[in-house]
């Protein structure tokens, strides 16, 4: 992102901190839905099925956080966004929380006014090339034209990574990733670079993936999470214990076919989540069941990743980091107790 534009946007959502709403639960209730911010569209994240709704790993979470606060995955209104207008329609209200691909740092966190409820999915940048030109590695990339998305933290790592390596490169920008798609098939340029995630989802939709390869190198870290306006914990509690119940949901094998069972465990940890002891759910101003509705109505985290991401879907990706901290991955989650 260019500095000019950077410092626009900090301004803008300096000045829109104090007129966000303080109740957005209450908003929320009163108007019978979420407005979940999403992307254009990216296969296995959020994009429309051929009926029209949105489905995709971020969208299952608006999902999961409608069930815990309605008893119903559907209350969920989506709003497309570019990178660029992602920060303007969450400061300015017109969406209610952000669920779309987008890497916590601090100048987001901080200086923008956001506050991020956790990681939900730890990737890095990577590059896509086309088998025709010959490269196994991005060693190998010295004066390459790179196609990439505005407004993301892509194009300083890309300069980072290439001054590193003493390569040159010419970058070519666009306002969202179709258009980035569209310009590398067409030759455009010889590299398509953003998250190794969106490279998979973006190689699942082209006609033919088998001729393209994402190169190993992992150039950045890009933790992954949804992020609500700074001022209003309560709504931030809400959206960061719906991401930690679906962890949680998985560690203790909570599943959507089981979670009815499962309230009969002697398991305290399993009763206090489907809400059968405690008062978790009155603590974060909702119903008992609030658990128990995200995963018997959406899933747990590893259901959700399976469905839309996993090795039974076009994009074929393992977990990997995003496995369980107790199977090898980092996800992990605080107690909820």
């Amino acid at each position: 992102m260019k500095k000019a534009s950077f410092m626009a946007i900090a301004t803008a959502a300096t000045m829109m901190v104090g007129t966000a709403s303080a109740a957005t639960l209450d908003d929320v209730k009163a108007k019978g839905f979420i407005q979940c911010g999403v992307t254009t569209g990216l296969a296995g994240f959020a994009a429309p099925n051929d009926k029209g709704v949105w489905e995709g790993f971020d969208v299952d979470f608006c999902r999961a956080m409608s069930a815990a606060i309605f008893g119903d995955p559907d209350k969920v209104k989506y709003t497309p966004t570019t990178a660029k207008e992602r920060f303007t329609a969450l400061q300015s209200g017109e969406i209610d929380v952000l669920a779309r691909n987008t890497t916590w740092t601090l100048s987001r966190d901080v200086n923008l006014g956001f506050e991020f409820v956790g990681v939900n999915y730890y990737d890095g940048q990577g590059f896509m090339v086309k088998k025709s030109l010959g490269v196994s590695t991005a060693k190998e990339l010295d004066g390459a034209r790179v196609c990439l998305q505005s407004g993301t933290t892509t194009e300083l790592n890309l300069a980072d990574y290439f001054a590193a390596q003493g390569m040159k490169f010419d970058s070519v920008l666009f306002d969202t990733a179709d258009e980035v798609r569209e310009a590398y098939i067409k030759d455009t340029c010889d590299v398509y670079t953003t998250d190794q995630s969106g490279l998979y989802a973006q190689r699942s939709v082209i006609a033919d993936p088998e001729n393209h390869i994402v190169l190993p190198e992992v150039i950045s870290k890009e933790p992954l999470g949804p992020l609500v306006r700074h001022g209003d914990n309560a709504w931030g509690d809400i959206a960061r214990w719906t991401l930690n119940a679906l962890v949680i949901a998985e560690e203790l094998g909570v599943t959507t076919a089981n979670a009815a069972e499962m309230k009969g465990s002697k398991n305290p940890e399993i009763q206090r989540l489907m809400g059968v002891s405690g008062d978790l759910g009155q603590q974060l101003g909702l119903d008992a069941a609030w658990a128990y509705n995200i995963v018997s109505m959406v899933g747990n985290y590893g259901e959700i990743f399976e469905k839309h991401l996993g090795q039974s879907t076009p994009l074929k990706i393992s977990r990997g980091l995003n496995q369980l901290w107790s199977k090898g991955g980092i996800l992990y989650a605080p107690p909820a107790r």
